[in-house]
């Protein structure tokens, strides 16, 4: 291999990324790159599991550090009893949507959010924990009131349990109803990045998918595609507007429920290019439900997510699939490419509850941009191991220095395991 062919180096990708960053800013081309985003939302306890106390102030407590110690003292209780104390460090705005939305928001990127974060009483009123969530985004738009998790965080990962009960609201009737058609659709016209998140709660989420399809996207501008070509005159498809979807988690939900998801993206796709972000385990889940061979023996992990991200792409007939271990990230586009990018991993996150959401805000972020997917990849795991490591979204000067000084992994004790989540 010659000089000229050798592959970039992660530290030049990354300071390309912040460099291209800084001129999309200068130029105004990130203001005039709006979001729109929704549409659950939840009220997140962050909480730490005791496991010996030294005395009744509250603080004075070793917590158990880790999911396997915690899985060994519930394993233990088996066929007696047990009580476990959780003590709760915080209640937070929550939900994949308002954490995706709240950082698109944070990055100086104009975003609209519709979804549940409104009073219980049923109003169109925003519940008044999500006002901080509010002050980062130009417009929030309530149409539900939000669901619940208890995030109990270990050394080694987090484990959330969620009531989502509330999620059943969030419909495409309830969305047409609280916003309206007309409103639905200049806001998507306006918007060049439709971020669409948590798909496992909400069980109105595909509804809302096929209504874009049926009732939005053919009308926008640039928009090609089943409608175009019906009048003769196929049209390109939309290129300066993207989506990006999160599934969240799908574990629970059955491989039909999967497999029919995938094929609406797919018609979607047709209209508007789609991104499908997930983490590792999600990657294994729609690879297999796919039926399609990925993660096989390669050389090193990122090459087998790359190669990965790759197959489902092809496989599911969308624009983009990134997949997000926490090492790293991998990522294969429409246009042949693929690439990987090793992200900077900590063991010792201060904040993990919303890594994967920060990783998908700064992956669509940039892709939006117009950065390569190598950059792409490379912001969001910046975005995300920033987040981590400060328990704060970063704004975009703290993105870019983060970019310039991107730390290995584990480098950095001191500095808030994650990256990508």
């Amino acid at each position: 291999m010659t000089e000229r062919q050798q592959i970039p180096s992660r530290e030049s990708i990354a300071s390309a990324a912040a460099d291209a960053l800084e001129r999309a800013h200068a130029d105004g081309t990130l203001a005039e790159t709006p979001a729109l985003a929704g549409f659950d939302g939840f009220l997140d306890s962050i909480i730490r599991v005791v496991d010996r106390r030294g005395s009744m102030a509250l603080e004075d407590f070793a917590p158990i550090s880790t999911i396997s110690d915690f899985a060994g003292r519930i394993a233990a209780a088996a066929g007696k009893s047990t009580n476990i104390e959780l003590v709760v460090d915080e209640i937070r705005f929550g939900g994949n949507g308002p954490l995706y939305a709240g950082a698109l928001g944070r990055l100086g990127m104009p975003t609209t959010y519709v979804g549940a974060v409104g009073r219980d009483d049923g109003s169109s009123e925003l519940l008044p924990i999500f006002e901080a969530f509010a002050a980062r985004c130009e417009r929030v738009i309530p149409i539900a009131a939000p669901a619940y998790t208890d995030a109990l965080e270990f050394a080694d990962g987090k484990i959330m349990f969620g009531r989502p009960v509330n999620m059943q609201a969030v419909t495409w009737e309830r969305l047409v109803e609280r916003v309206g058609l007309e409103e639905l659709r200049a806001m998507c016209a306006r918007a060049r990045l439709l971020g669409i998140v948590d798909w496992t709660h909400c069980g109105g989420l595909q509804g809302i998918w096929e209504g874009l399809i049926e009732h939005v996207l053919p009308g926008l501008e640039g928009v090609g595609g089943e409608v175009s070509s019906r009048a003769g005159k196929p049209a390109p498809l939309d290129v300066k507007r993207r989506v990006f979807i999160d599934l969240s988690d799908p574990a629970k939900r059955t491989d039909a429920d999967l497999r029919s998801a995938l094929e609406v993206l797919r018609r979607m796709n047709r209209f508007v290019s789609v991104t499908l972000g997930l983490n590792l385990a999600e990657g294994e889940r729609v690879a297999a439900v796919l039926g399609v061979e990925a993660f096989a023996d390669a050389a090193s992990q990122g090459e087998g997510v790359r190669a990965a991200a790759a197959r489902v792409r092809a496989r599911a007939g969308l624009s983009c699939v990134v997949i997000h271990p926490r090492e790293g990230a991998g990522a294969a586009d429409d246009s042949g490419q693929s690439a990987w990018f090793e992200g900077p991993f900590t063991a010792q996150p201060r904040l993990s509850t919303g890594a994967g959401d920060h990783f998908g805000a700064g992956f669509s972020f940039a892709q939006v941009l117009g950065l390569p997917l190598g950059q792409a990849l490379a912001v969001g795991c910046a975005v995300s191991g920033a987040y981590v490591r400060d328990a704060v979204s970063p704004d975009l000067s703290r993105l870019t220095s983060f970019l310039r000084g991107l730390p290995g992994a584990d480098e950095a004790a001191d500095a808030p395991g994650t990256s990508g989540g």
